[in-house]
């Protein structure tokens, strides 16, 4: 009774994860309902006696594959937006014909589930337990798919790095072409490094130089935006004035976006 109830329990709530995979339109979301569909196997495995099938499913593929998809998802890109030009031509029309493969394979599969016959689990543990009769089954009949599904876990890794790879468009800045470029600039100092004569522990309050002026660049545009339309502006006026002409500031210097971590 209680295997009954515990199958009926985790088919509902592992056929509505893999719904989820398909349906989700977000990766990572996906991610979270396939490791779902992957406990949810493994609990049944450990409810049939199958402890080793249990850990296998939680080690290896709640483990080992999961993170394979993590990875994949931390190369490509959350938030990269899916292109709609092909870059291989002809890849819609097999993808339909691998589709349709996939979809007589899940057809025979659910035959023969209902008209097949009825294998038992110690019918199918004969051979001398679960674990020769997995390795039996794996080697031999199973061989062939085996060594197809690991060709597809590196085919996927290949797939990842190739969308992770970006081609650079210039060369890489040496450090004698960074040198002559901040010489040539506006600003041949560094900017302010963090705590350098610091007034306060605020980040909207700016730094002082050792000239003692006011380094407007030491605050973030932004922050010092949001001060003046709020009117949290600092009492010295010279320290106001700074605020008010860096909030000014069109954003032309972009490496002054860079010191908004100076601690105050």
């Amino acid at each position: 009774m209680g295997e009954t109830i515990t199958f009926w329990v985790l088919a509902v709530v592992s056929v509505g994860a893999a719904l989820g995979v398909v349906f989700n339109r977000k990766a990572v979301y996906s991610a979270l309902m396939l490791g779902t569909v992957m406990l949810c196997l493994a609990v049944l495995y450990a409810v049939q006696d199958a402890p080793f099938l249990a850990a296998v499913q939680i080690i290896v593929y709640t483990g080992a594959i999961m993170m394979l998809f993590l990875f994949v998802l931390m190369l490509v890109g959350v938030d990269s937006s899916d292109s709609f030009v092909e870059t291989l031509k002809g890849q819609r029309f097999w993808a339909a014909i691998a589709a349709l493969g996939f979809a007589t394979l899940i057809v025979l599969a659910v035959g023969n589930a209902f008209f097949g016959d009825q294998v038992g689990l110690a019918q199918a543990t004969a051979q001398g337990g679960y674990i020769r009769s997995i390795a039996l089954l794996l080697f031999t009949k199973y061989v062939f798919a085996f060594e197809i599904t690991s060709a597809l876990l590196i085919t996927a890794a290949l797939g990842a790095m190739v969308l992770a790879h970006r081609e650079r468009l210039t060369e890489k800045a040496t450090q004698k072409d960074l040198s002559r470029a901040r010489f040539q600039g506006d600003r041949p100092s560094p900017l302010p490094g963090p705590g350098t004569y610091a007034r306060n522990n605020a980040i909207d309050m700016p730094a002082l130089l050792p000239d003692g002026s006011v380094a407007e660049s030491s605050v973030n545009r932004y922050i010092a935006r949001y001060d003046v339309e709020h009117g949290h502006l600092p009492d010295d006026p010279k320290l106001a004035a700074a605020i008010k002409h860096r909030a000014d500031d069109d954003g032309a210097d972009t490496d002054a976006d860079e010191s908004n971590g100076v601690t105050k």
